[in-house]
């Protein structure tokens, strides 16, 4: 091996990352043209599926007796219905929490508190309304909720990434 062998072979080197660059630029200039190209049409879908999902909230909110049981139906790959809300933990005095948490479930403080004192709320969310109760915790957000889910994510995902990548290069244009 010499210092000449290894100038050629970075220089080798060197160029297949520029041929990989400049394609690699040219699929994302390829792709924003696309974008650009497509996003009109997806929005206006987007909002026209709004409309849709909003007449189907209030034919759901105006019969929910057609959903005790089952509580939720799956029509054209769209889970509809009412489910139990997860609920909302507001914590209001979180050191009051900590002292409680303490006091009350002593063996389980390691887990519903960081380290900094502060109440874990996705802990504290396994807790009954009773024990939270306890601790001074109010939970909201409990009641019945409308459901309107489609079964296959994969294109929500998708339309979510693409309006998301838009607002975030409307804020760069902006700026």
């Amino acid at each position: 091996m010499t210092l000449n062998y290894i100038d050629s072979i970075t220089k080798e080197y060197a160029a297949a990352r520029k041929v990989l660059s400049v394609r690699v630029q040219d699929l994302e200039d390829e792709i924003a043209q696309l974008k650009r190209r497509h996003l009109p049409g997806i929005k206006k879908a987007v909002e026209v599926a709004k409309t849709y999902q909003a007449r189907l909230a209030a034919a759901i909110e105006e019969s929910p007796e057609l959903f005790v049981k089952p509580r939720t139906v799956v029509f054209y790959g769209i889970k509809v219905g009412l489910e139990k809300g997860k609920g909302k933990i507001e914590i209001e005095d979180s050191d009051q929490v900590v002292k409680l948490i303490e006091k009350h479930f002593p063996d389980q403080a390691d887990v519903l508190i960081k380290t900094s004192k502060k109440p874990v709320k996705k802990a504290l969310a396994q807790l009954t309304v009773a024990e939270l109760k306890k601790l001074g915790i109010t939970v909201e957000e409990t009641g019945d909720q409308i459901v309107i889910k489609p079964t296959d994510s994969e294109v929500d995902k998708l339309v979510s990434a693409l309006l998301d990548e838009e607002v975030d290069e409307a804020k760069e244009e902006a700026a």
